[in-house]
């Protein structure tokens, strides 16, 4: 253990060495480049020394030219009075949980370098919020203001190329919610492309709100008492049931009632005619409103024509082929069908229950004035900017004015 922690530290220090022979770093640059950031970027490149040096150095010019120093809230006035995207608070385990609602005409009234200029200042917000040992962070998407699916994949993928070229290593988990309607199969076709994708999950809302109402109607000892318990099973031969009541043809001839309604019980009920052995629950009631002979009587087929009668007199059945009727083929298709269905039952539970940790920052409500209150200058702006003295005095001044 002591040998891999030396050569890690080795790695590090020689990249560091590449880089300060490049060119002389600034404060905020040897900041920037500590040794978990370092560790980041070779573990992104496989514990190459060269490689790593190389994406830092493209990583360094890349945040000097957005001006990632420079960045502010009052910039962003707009987006932040909206909740376009902002931080929702920490986890469990003290990771950041990002929101992002960007709605379709989003793009449209705004350049890409506005968008990822936004982007950048929320995920500076966000690893500002995380605590001394995490370096990771949540991001979840809410899809539901987008039509259309190749739009909002444009965007998305954009996003998770900003994550994976200039924050390697920082993303923990990405949840899409109530994407459109054909963006799985968009994102199908483009996830072998998009190196995060592992890291993505498509959540629909309403399985985690029907989930929340089951917990809250099972919480519940009286509403629990109320629920259908549909345990008893029973088996009728004649006419047809339900789960409380079973319908029932009288064995004597009545032309007011010939049938009757009776409360089901845990037993199984005998037929109740002879005569109706073998009808189905369907035909139980029409055919208990016939007269006594023709219930007595068989019931027999009559061809529609007199050519089809003769066919099928005179000329055989065409057999079926032997692989039609082969039973390995009807079970392999089942199972083959069973197993696809389970699979994609079992994607979407994961889904949902990796979901469930993060619904309650996806439902809590925004409040724009609490968010720049968190932010640390000077991300916050004019407003982070003033000192909590200067903010006790004009309360106090305020409060003697109203004396």
């Amino acid at each position: 253990m002591e040998k891999k922690v030396n050569c890690n530290r080795e790695r590090v220090e020689a990249v560091l060495q590449i880089l300060k022979k490049q060119a002389s770093l600034t404060v905020k640059q040897e900041k920037f480049c500590s040794e978990t950031c370092v560790e980041r970027f070779l573990k992104a490149r496989g514990n190459n020394v060269k490689k790593a040096a190389k994406h830092i150095k493209a990583v360094l010019s890349w945040r000097e030219a957005i001006g990632t120093e420079h960045l502010i809230a009052d910039e962003f006035s707009a987006e932040l009075a909206e909740g376009v995207a902002y931080v929702s608070g920490n986890d469990d385990e003290g990771r950041p949980v990002m929101i992002f609602r960007t709605k379709q005409d989003y793009p449209k009234f705004h350049s890409q370098k506005s968008y990822v200029r936004l982007f950048v200042f929320t995920l500076e917000v966000a690893i500002s919020f995380s605590t001394r040992y995490v370096d990771q962070f949540v991001l979840i998407f809410d899809a539901s203001f987008f039509r259309s699916a190749s739009a909002f994949l444009n965007l998305f993928m954009c996003t998770l190329k900003i994550l994976s070229d200039y924050y390697p290593g920082r993303l923990y988990k990405a949840f899409v919610v109530d994407p459109p309607t054909l963006f799985p199969y968009l994102w199908k076709g483009a996830r072998p492309f998009v190196e995060l994708w592992a890291a993505t999950t498509i959540v629909s809302s309403v399985d985690f709100k029907a989930n929340a109402e089951e917990e809250a109607f099972a919480f519940n000892p009286r509403t629990t008492s109320l629920r259908f318990d549909p345990s008893p099973k029973i088996n009728f031969s004649s006419g047809s049931s339900s789960s409380r009541f079973s319908f029932t043809v009288s064995s004597r001839f009545d032309s007011l009632k010939p049938w009757y309604l009776s409360m089901t019980t845990a037993r199984a009920v005998a037929p109740a005619s002879p005569s109706l052995v073998g009808v189905s629950p369907h035909d139980a009631r029409s055919y208990s409103f016939a007269s006594p002979a023709l219930r007595s009587a068989p019931r027999r087929r009559f061809p529609s024509t007199p050519s089809s009668a003769v066919r099928q007199a005179n000329t055989p059945r065409t057999p079926r082929p032997s692989f039609l009727q082969s039973p390995s083929t009807l079970l392999h298709f089942r199972f083959r069908k069973e197993a696809a269905g389970q699979a994609g039952c079992r994607s979407t539970e994961r889904g949902s229950e990796a979901f469930l940790p993060f619904a309650r920052f996806y439902r809590r409500p925004y409040d724009e004035m609490a968010y720049r209150g968190k932010m640390k200058p000077p991300l916050g702006g004019l407003v982070s900017i003033v000192s909590p003295h200067v903010k006790m005095q004009r309360r106090h001044v305020t409060h003697h004015q109203r004396i």
